[in-house]
């Protein structure tokens, strides 16, 4: 019977004459989290890139619940949330319609949810403000807000506490908590630690050959 969760086998990626994956592998089950490090260069954001079917690898599989994810791309599309270096906001709409744009082109969502999940992230005083004057701190909590109203099980997270002051940083590590807690499954990559305890992360080293 396939395991359920992320599986990635023996993954090689190259970019132009660079190897920059070789033979990664791991298994990522329903509640876990990976929390992926490296130095600069060692592949960290194309194995993220990789892993939500945005990069197609030389050789390798990538599995979700034991069937290979580019037999149908866009169902195990419908099932993740990316989130890269920069936001995908539009620099013209507000934080709020931003998230009513994102997140309403893959669920309905209400007025006062909308309005919660602002608050929590801290945004709501300055929600009604284009995306284009907003800090680099203010556009990550936007994202954040996302995560909390998608309600998908995988989450690609690319340098989450990136541009976060330390309260921003917790608020990082308490939706993981929550989103893991739920049976949800996070894979992030990070230069520093992620703000959970030890016991909660498996680890994956990436280094230059």
């Amino acid at each position: 019977m396939p395991r359920e969760g992320l599986e990635v086998e023996n993954l090689h990626l190259w970019r132009g004459e660079h190897h920059v994956l070789r033979g990664v592998g791991f298994a990522l089950p329903r509640g876990g989290c990976l929390h992926v490090t490296g130095p600069n260069g060692a592949g960290k954001t194309s194995l993220l890139r990789a892993a939500c079917g945005l990069l197609y690898p030389e050789s390798g599989r990538l599995l979700w619940d034991g069937r290979d994810v580019h037999e149908d791309l866009p169902t195990f599309h419908s099932v993740l949330m990316y989130i890269g270096h920069e936001a995908p906001l539009k620099a013209d709409l507000s934080a709020r319609e931003n998230l009513r744009y994102w997140i309403g082109t893959r669920r309905r969502i209400g007025r006062d949810t909308l309005g919660a999940a602002l608050q929590r992230v801290g945004a709501t005083a300055w929600s009604e403000r284009p995306a284009r004057t907003l800090s680099a701190g203010q556009r990550r909590r936007v994202a954040l807000a996302a995560l909390s109203l998608l309600l998908v099980p995988l989450w690609l997270l690319d340098e989450p506490t990136t541009n976060l002051d330390a309260e921003g940083q917790q608020l990082v590590g308490t939706l993981i908590e929550e989103h893991l807690a739920r049976g949800g499954l996070v894979l992030a990559a990070t230069h520093h630690e992620l703000p959970l305890p030890r016991s909660r992360v498996q680890r994956l080293e990436l280094t230059h050959e």
